[in-house]
């Protein structure tokens, strides 16, 4: 499995925030602050020592802030993809989905955007702001942008003006910020949004969910909401990190199977049942051919940080997905409904997983993988022999 252990030893009411100006390559180096440096806790006792109401929307926006003010979304606990370090960065994100994955889908984002924001030379993000990132574009919920023709002298060259409404916003009530793509002139561009405008408004009335319910998954709408331009049209998707961040959610999905593994193999050691042994062997072998794939992939990112890595991705994300799957199907089967009724962290888990993971589009991926997989050049000339699959 991958480890985990730290290697290095409804909307509350907040303080206006802005978007800084100044932009960076690395905000992980401009946010190392002394409270961060000073946190020499590992990340699994804090995590393990951590009680929350993980049905409370608010009482997981307090541990996301947690979290951020002790320097666990940056260096050394989660290091920017493609820098060497990805699989550290995985091992941070799997941690904290086998405490919640509710928590995990706030964290993640919050780390993917300041990936993105050092990727894009983005505002540099303010020492303890809470970030997501939106980017679901359903044809009833677009936001367009609009920029004013002749400009104040207050106003960035980058300054935008939103409008519409945003669907799918996780973590909208607790959040500081967030990077939205929007329309602007036909072309869609990535802008980043202090969340505490007035005229931003938060609908969480349509999200109905059981799992994953504390995520609070809004509408959010703009009403002519400044916010600042990141990178050039087409940016968001186009750039490396498009695939080095969705491969970090299949690491949220690893860690949220371990747990659940975990609970099957702590009843295995309880009462010994061939059955129950043969479950737990094939939750063993799902999840060692998941770890090691993800390894192999952190691996690939690291050694080629501007290639287009979305064959490995994508393979990475359906590996992962089919152990998960598996996992829970094992678990589930042999432990029964005790478990289920009785262990409020594995029932959550039970229900959170499913819907995660259907940020996988299933058997959509597993035909963009297998059109990849025709399209995709060998090298004759390479150590493995050039063909697809060699040992």
């Amino acid at each position: 499995m991958l480890d985990t252990r730290d290697r290095t030893a409804g909307v509350s009411a907040r303080q206006p925030e802005k978007i800084s100006r100044t932009r960076t390559r690395d905000p992980h180096a401009v946010l190392a602050g002394e409270d961060a440096a000073r946190s020499a806790e590992p990340l699994d006792n804090f995590l393990h020592d951590r009680h929350f109401d993980a049905s409370d929307p608010a009482a997981l926006g307090d541990v996301l802030r947690a979290l951020i003010r002790r320097g666990y979304d940056r260096l050394p606990f989660a290091p920017l993809p493609g820098h060497g370090q990805t699989l550290m960065r995985w091992r941070t994100l799997a941690a904290v989905a086998t405490c919640d994955l509710g928590l995990v889908k706030l964290f993640e984002g919050h780390t993917d955007a300041l990936a993105i924001l050092a990727e894009l030379h983005g505002p540099t993000p303010l020492l303890g702001s809470r970030w997501g990132v939106w980017a679901a574009e359903p044809p009833d919920a677009r936001v367009k942008a609009s920029s004013r023709e002749a400009r104040t002298e207050t106003d960035d060259a980058g300054q935008l003006y939103l409008s519409g409404t945003k669907a799918w916003c996780s973590g909208a009530g607790v959040v500081s910020h967030a990077l939205v793509t929007v329309w602007l002139d036909d072309e869609p561009v990535l802008a980043a949004v202090a969340m505490d405008h007035g005229s931003i408004s938060i609908d969480t009335s349509k999200w109905q969910a059981i799992g994953m319910q504390a995520t609070a998954s809004a509408d959010v709408t703009f009403d002519q909401t400044p916010a600042t331009r990141v990178g050039a049209a087409h940016a968001y998707v186009r750039r490396p990190g498009f695939w080095h961040g969705g491969a970090g959610i299949a690491a949220c999905w690893y860690g949220a199977a371990t747990q659940i593994g975990r609970t099957l193999r702590e009843a295995s050691t309880q009462r010994v049942d061939a059955h129950r042994l043969a479950h737990l062997g094939a939750v063993d072998v799902a999840l060692a051919g998941a770890a090691a794939v993800l390894r192999e992939t952190a691996a690939h990112i690291d050694a080629n940080p501007q290639a287009d890595s979305q064959r490995e991705v994508m393979r990475a994300r359906l590996v992962v997905e089919e152990a998960a799957t598996a996992v829970m199907c094992h678990a589930t089967r042999t432990l029964g409904a005790g478990p289920l009724c009785r262990d409020a962290r594995f029932a959550r888990a039970l229900a959170d997983l499913p819907v995660f993971l259907r940020q996988s589009h299933a058997e959509r991926d597993l035909a963009a993988l297998g059109e990849l997989t025709v399209k995709a050049k060998f090298d004759a000339n390479a150590a493995d022999g050039g063909a697809p699959w060699t040992l």
